[in-house]
């Protein structure tokens, strides 16, 4: 099976029903005529702070975690895939951190996962 679906369909085979438009006896009574738009930018400003904020101080609070486990497991004589495995680790959450500020918080997510990931993977070698 090659090539590429039509992508206009005919009339006749569309799935999906002709919208309709609300009439007024469809609404709900209780709605006020003109809704707060500038509360709802307000909620998803406050809401977009809150999520870069939160992903600076969990990235931190891991680089600084990784880098607290390399010392000690420097201290420790630990072997140095270990060693590595934290710093490394440390080093992708800082970079998270980095992500977090600049409102990148869906890439820090996924780059603090994945620092977590190389730390675990450092402390299965140990």
């Amino acid at each position: 099976m090659s090539g590429r679906p039509d992508s206009d369909l005919p009339p006749d085979t569309q799935t999906t029903p002709e919208p309709t438009e609300d009439t007024p006896e469809d609404l709900p009574e209780d709605l006020p005529d003109d809704l707060p738009e500038a509360e709802d930018e307000d909620l998803l400003l406050e809401q977009a702070r809150r999520a870069r904020w939160g992903s600076v101080g969990t990235g931190a609070l891991l680089a600084l975690a990784g880098t607290a486990a390399t010392a000690l497991r420097a201290a420790d004589a630990a072997p140095a895939l270990v060693l590595a495995a934290y710093a490394c680790g440390a080093a992708v959450c800082a970079l998270a951190a980095v992500l977090g500020a600049r409102g990148r918080t869906r890439r820090a997510l996924w780059t603090t996962v994945a620092g977590v990931m190389v730390m675990a993977l450092g402390d299965h070698f140990d």
